[in-house]
């Protein structure tokens, strides 16, 4: 079957994106120091960039802190531009984390998350804060928030291609740990699907018809009755450019918005 039009365009864009982001990569290795000192197992370590001074002194008008969590082999650096565009847009506060590479158990990394915003928490004065995690970077956030307590600190969790009921792309690579933890019958999967009456969270998930990543496309969907959820369809982007687009990331700023502007915001985002 002849590929579409839609298709051939967002391929190329990957391409493009993937070859910008090799080239970005390293900015985005070097492991930051904490907001505040804390002993961390070694290996397992969560880096941030610093806080500003004048951020650390009490809550900045209105807005929660940000915190930017990246997927699968990947570092901070794919956030380059939606980080920046969130700061132009008003957010003061936000930040990059890496998860270290050698981290094998997505709820090991789900707990040192958990730690890392209760520092941001503390510097900032804030009781809660907005999480935005692209790919697996998503699925270890929903864990913080929903099997770990996190949804007392989380006001609302965003997540792009994350895959939520597991995907079934590359099985050779499921000699990683990571990886095998994504699959759709998985432990972690299996227990994200379990109860969960008392998530406050509000989860907003971006999924797009041209992620070539999630397989298939609907798994990056958030279907689970006891949270409170939005699904936006992405149309016209594959798997990596949904960090870095201009259209998601207006459609991330609207999401990270009051619960009442979130009520009355579009189910979809096209970028063709």
């Amino acid at each position: 079957m002849r590929p579409t039009a839609a298709l051939v365009r967002s391929t190329v864009l990957e391409l493009v994106i993937l070859t910008a982001h090799v080239l970005m990569y390293p900015t985005g290795m070097a492991q930051e120091r904490r907001p505040v000192r804390l002993p961390v197992p070694r290996g397992e370590a969560l880096a941030a960039e610093p806080l500003p001074p004048q951020e650390s002194v009490g809550p900045a008008a209105g807005r929660p802190p940000v915190l930017l969590l990246h997927g699968f082999i990947d570092n901070r650096s794919v956030f380059v531009l939606l980080r920046r565009s969130l700061r132009r847009h008003g957010w003061p506060l936000v930040w990059s984390l890496n998860y270290s590479p050698l981290t094998c158990d997505l709820r090991t990394a789900a707990g040192l998350l958990g730690r890392h915003v209760e520092e941001v928490c503390a510097r900032t004065g804030h009781e809660r804060v907005d999480m935005v995690g692209h790919s697996l970077g998503g699925l270890i956030a929903r864990y913080y928030v929903q099997r770990l307590g996190g949804h007392a600190r989380v006001r609302t969790l965003v997540t792009l291609g994350t895959p939520h009921g597991g995907t079934r792309v590359a099985p050779l690579a499921s000699a990683h740990p990571l990886v095998r933890q994504m699959r759709p019958d998985s432990e972690v999967i299996r227990e994200l699907a379990e109860p969960a009456p008392h998530c406050a969270t509000q989860f907003i998930g971006f999924w797009s018809d041209l992620d070539q990543i999630m397989v298939p496309v609907e798994t990056a969907r958030i279907d689970h009755p006891d949270l409170r959820v939005r699904n936006v369809r992405v149309s016209g982007v594959g798997h990596l450019a949904l960090p870095v687009h201009a259209a998601v990331a207006a459609g991330i700023r609207q999401a990270l918005t009051t619960e009442e502007a979130q009520a009355g915001a579009a189910g979809a985002v096209s970028v063709a």
